[in-house]
């Protein structure tokens, strides 16, 4: 991993010491070509190293979507060279994957800091309708530079501020995973994510300004995030119910006036929600739970599948909530249990909570110094809409987050009134948004 200022010159050495003898070949889309992929081609071309012509997706409406992966792992059959991804999220998952498939590792360079999967173990991909997450492992080696990140658009570093405070809210539901010993928190892949969070998320304006050290604050923040997920073979370190509603979003075909929204805006409403209702379920006395009561409220689980399957019935993923639902149920005794501990611990479940947590008011606000959206309509989302995925992205994953907590607690409703209903943070009536 290389962070600095003109390292690309670095990368035939780079290239060199890993992959030894080994044809190139550039993978890119138009406009990475253009900002780094030539230049990476000239500095390769003029240290010897052999390369393929490009590998250039010309598609418009490029996204990670499995057939761009067949498209380039199918090119890859035909040689052996390596890949050197040239872009950002796409392009990287895009590679990562069809290396994979072909059974080679393979070189990143970032061309933007605008999400946290350059170092991840994993791509995410849209397969049958669905977002999904293949194992695959990272690059060999990934080289970024701080001159082209910090020259980005504006809105790629704003998507990626936004996948970096994800980490907030994703934290806070590992912290409830482990407390309700549903899924213990990994110490090492916890500091790798949390230690320095807060130091990347403290300089909002710069990063519109292109600051340098608030762009290479930023860039780390992000890398380490996918280390993390490297280390844990699994997503879970850098991610949680506000990655439900994304995933959702994408899995729904949403779009904003016609256009796909980049995952960190998504992310940016998504954790801005799972933020709100972290402050209404940290104020509900939890310690008064009538457990009683939750038990016999619970669906078993032939009642969830019925629910799952009448959600999903119209979607391009008609069976997906019965079976990400299945993978996480409880049954009545198992939920005691939970609820017992929720309980009788709730006094130190909040405390660590608000010690992790930051408030909606001053999220919100960083996020308009940043230039990201801010409110659900920024990126075509209606507060109806809103609402309903609340209810709808617990049954995508089978993670366990704040949204299972509130089913479980048979509180849902009770939520869900104090963030939408009148006069609360996003009352459903019209809203005029600035």
């Amino acid at each position: 991993m290389i962070i600095g200022k003109n390292v690309l010159t670095q990368v035939p050495e780079l290239f060199q010491k890993y992959f030894k003898d080994k044809k190139a070949i550039i993978v890119a889309d138009t406009t990475t070509y253009r900002v780094a992929g030539q230049e990476v081609f000239n500095h390769l071309q003029k240290a010897g190293i052999e390369q393929d012509e490009p590998f250039i997706f010309d598609d418009p409406n490029l996204y990670a979507e499995y057939s761009f992966v067949e498209q380039l792992s199918n090119h890859l059959k035909n040689t052996e060279a390596i890949a050197l991804a040239v872009g950002s999220g796409t392009i990287n998952d895009l590679t990562k994957l069809a290396s994979h498939e072909n059974n080679r590792q393979y070189m990143c360079i970032a061309t933007a800091a605008s999400m946290d999967g350059y170092t991840a173990f994993g791509a995410s991909i849209t397969f049958e309708g669905a977002k999904q997450t293949f194992n695959c492992p990272a690059p060999k080696v990934c080289v970024a530079d701080i001159d082209i990140l910090k020259d980005a658009p504006v809105e790629m570093t704003a998507s990626g501020y936004s996948d970096l405070f994800a980490k907030v809210t994703a934290g806070a539901d590992w912290i409830l995973a482990d407390e309700l010993n549903v899924e213990k928190i990994d110490p090492q892949a916890w500091s790798i994510v949390q230690d320095g969070l807060h130091d990347a998320l403290s300089a909002p304006q710069q990063l519109k300004n292109r600051d340098e050290e608030a762009t290479r604050k930023l860039i780390e923040g992000l890398m380490l995030g996918g280390f993390a997920m490297q280390w844990s073979k699994s997503s879970r370190p850098a991610s949680g119910a506000e990655h439900q509603f994304s995933h959702l979003w994408n899995m729904e075909h949403h779009t904003n006036n016609g256009e796909n929204v980049s995952h960190g805006f998504q992310v940016a409403i998504g954790t801005l929600a799972i933020t709100v209702l972290y402050e209404h379920v940290l104020a509900h006395p939890f310690d008064q739970l009538d457990i009683d009561k939750c038990v016999e409220a619970w669906p078993s689980m032939e009642q969830l599948e019925a629910q799952a399957t009448e959600f999903f019935k119209d979607t391009d993923f008609p069976t997906i909530g019965v079976q990400e639902t299945a993978a996480k149920y409880v049954d009545k005794d198992q939920l005691r249990e939970q609820l017992s501990i929720l309980k009788n611990n709730w006094p130190k479940i909040k405390s660590r909570l608000e010690q992790q947590l930051i408030s909606f008011k001053e999220l919100q606000e960083r996020l308009k110094l940043v230039g990201a959206p801010y409110e659900p309509e920024h990126i075509g989302v209606s507060r109806e809409y809103l609402k309903n995925t609340f209810v709808r992205a617990q049954f995508i994953r089978r993670r366990f987050t704040v949204l299972d907590l509130i089913v479980r607690t048979n509180t849902v409703d009770y939520f869900l009134n104090k963030i939408f209903g009148k006069n609360q943070i996003w009352d459903l009536k019209p809203q005029l948004i600035s």
